[in-house]
């Protein structure tokens, strides 16, 4: 038997029989097959923060993909307004509900950001620095030229590109290609060094100067030179989803990947430890008689010693302990590395010193989660 190459036909030698081998498969054209895709959760799979209401400069809706506005009022969301037949089940969703129409300073931003030692791959500062390719769906009421920026964050240097939408509400499919940036280098370490700006809305002080098509020293002014206001109305809503920031010339298929790959890679970052009511937290002891000191370990390494994020309220907390309960409000004390966390609670606890206990929430809005963001 003979297999001829690829995109001729595969010549099955017995039955005199062939199956074409498709000439047209993308294929990258730097990098390795598998984990081609840099940025986190681009299916938005996984939104462990949920909706958030009048959201400011945070993450929230999907994981990993940051909002930033200083000019009108935002709801972010996880939806499941998808473009047809694209193999995707979640967008994320910008829900414009106070409009943005100041001139000057001003910005609305959707942004992604990654680690320098994620990035070594792109070969920045070198003679052989790869290009980047960017896909993504977007779905947005305001038609008009948007700006998609990409930003070295280690040497202050960015690239911009426009791209258009088209048809209002409607699923397109975009795809932008940024050269490799010969000139300075990415720290290989974890902190941001690359991060991608889709600008929504821009001021005067990011649109009065510049447009930066090839990779230049970063100047506000050059930021978002020609975009349109997508948040100029509060029937305004933009999506997006199917984000794959990858190394080469081209934009192959989408690499999807399992919940659990994803949840893993976000956990990195964000950890939702319990979230509702009666759900344990762990399991400690009365270092005094106010005093509770209890742990917990996280499902992956976070990317530094993550902050406490928790919501208190009255009696939203309880500890179990010598058939009794002793119900609390706040946290008082956080002890962590990238691996666990001790928290101290004082305020309105009552025990015995040396007694165990278990920790868990008492108000179904009561949660406890740990971030580690960029």
């Amino acid at each position: 038997d003979t297999i001829s190459a690829p995109g001729s036909d595969l010549n099955l030698g017995q039955s005199g029989d062939s199956v074409k081998v498709a000439s047209e498969v993308q294929l990258p054209t730097a990098g390795a097959l598998s984990s081609r895709r840099i940025n986190i959760n681009g299916a938005m799979q996984v939104a462990q923060r949920g909706t958030i209401v009048n959201a400011g400069n945070q993450y929230g809706g999907p994981d990993r993909y940051r909002f930033a506005k200083n000019d009108g009022a935002y709801t972010i969301s996880q939806d499941t307004d998808v473009p047809s037949g694209s193999g995707f089940a979640r967008s994320f969703k910008v829900d414009v509900t106070s409009a943005a129409s100041s001139t000057g300073n001003q910005y609305v931003i959707f942004q992604h950001k990654m680690e320098g030692q994620d990035l070594q791959q792109i070969k920045k500062g070198t003679s052989s620095a790869e290009s980047l390719t960017l896909q993504f769906w977007v779905k947005s009421t305001k038609t008009g030229t948007y700006v998609a920026e990409l930003q070295h964050t280690d040497n202050t240097r960015h690239i911009c590109k426009t791209y258009t939408v088209s048809s209002s509400n409607t699923w397109e499919y975009k795809t932008l290609t940024f050269p490799g940036d010969t000139s300075g280098t990415l720290a290989n370490d974890n902190a941001s060094s690359l991060q991608i700006n889709w600008w929504l809305y821009a001021g005067s002080t990011y649109t009065s100067g510049t447009f930066p098509a090839s990779w230049a020293a970063f100047a506000d002014a050059n930021s978002a030179v020609g975009q349109v206001n997508a948040a100029d109305n509060t029937s305004n809503n933009i999506l997006f989803t199917g984000i794959q920031l990858e190394v080469g010339e081209k934009a192959t298929p989408f690499e999807h990947r399992s919940f659990g790959d994803e949840l893993a890679k976000c956990q990195r970052y964000y950890y939702k430890h319990a979230e509702g009511d009666s759900k344990d937290l762990g399991s400690g002891t009365y270092y005094s008689s106010t005093l509770f000191a209890f742990s917990a370990r996280f499902p992956v390494t976070m990317r530094t010693s993550p902050s406490l994020d928790y919501v208190s309220g009255t009696d939203y907390y309880r500890i179990y302990r010598n058939g009794a309960t002793d119900q609390f409000n706040v946290m008082s004390g956080v002890r962590s590395n990238s691996n666990s966390i001790a928290i101290d609670t004082s305020t309105g606890t009552s025990g015995t010193a040396g007694h165990g206990g278990i920790m868990a929430t008492a108000n179904s809005n009561a949660y406890m989660a740990f971030a580690a963001e960029l």
